[in-house]
């Protein structure tokens, strides 16, 4: 039996939240700077969390995320700076009352049909495995059939693929994505925004990430024609 869900969108029909998908790649503290960019813009978020990510995590960062214990989880993730130092983010009841968490063997779950309103989806990181079933279209988690929904509805789609180097196989599904209409946005940390911090590295990429969906943030200082500016050391506007 699937553990119950959050049912904020029976409680708002006017809902229409972003699907953010974590595959398995390294990368977690992508994930969840880009979780806690959509939450301070004030957007709705479901959650899919597949089960190779799990391991993942686990290993990046000690936490176990359950599906019977989700919120709790999340939050001790979201808090988590991409140091390793807990309680780095202050994460509210009103941003997890956005969230809602769907099992990645739920084919049945609302986004797993075109029918079911969202915004789009962001695939934060992208597995060259979960790169390759997306491509391809085998649908094999719910993550990968929201993926192909997302295109067939032609909804935006941001992969932010996470591995190096890349082979043949890898560089045509990414070419393939490409052509379908999604947008392929590696995990590449830029240096020019004037980085002090790991975390500085990790929200360039998550800023990246809200820019190709066309949300608003201050993850990252952007570049204003000035040479030098990397080096000034600013702070961004906000986290």
């Amino acid at each position: 039996m699937e553990p119950p869900h959050n049912n904020t969108s029976k409680q708002d029909p006017g809902r229409r939240p972003w699907v953010v998908g974590i595959s398995g790649a390294s990368g977690t503290p992508y994930a969840a700077s880009v979780l806690r960019g959509l939450l301070a813009a004030g957007e709705a978020v479901d959650l899919i969390v597949s089960r190779a990510s799990r391991l993942t995590l686990l290993d990046e960062t000690g936490i176990a995320f359950r599906d019977a214990h989700w919120p709790s989880d999340l939050r001790e993730w979201l808090a988590r700076g991409a140091d390793g130092k807990p309680d780095t983010f202050r994460v509210t009841d009103e941003m997890l009352a956005r969230v809602r968490h769907w099992p990645a063997g739920d084919l049945a779950a609302g986004p797993s049909s075109g029918s079911y309103p969202v915004r789009g989806m962001l695939i934060v990181p992208a597995s060259t495995a979960c790169v390759a079933g997306v491509a391809l279209g085998l649908s094999k988690d719910l993550l990968q059939r929201v993926a192909s929904v997302t295109l067939k509805e032609r909804r935006p789609l941001v992969v932010a693929v996470r591995e190096t180097p890349l082979n043949g196989p890898t560089l045509k599904h990414l070419v393939a994505l490409d052509e379908a209409g999604a947008v392929v946005l590696p995990a590449s940390p830029a240096f020019y925004a004037g980085a002090t911090h790991i975390q500085d590295l990790v929200d360039f990429v998550a800023g990246r990430v809200l820019d190709a969906a066309d949300v608003p943030h201050g993850l990252y200082r952007r570049w204003e024609g000035e040479l030098g500016g990397g080096s000034k050391g600013e702070a961004p506007e906000a986290r």
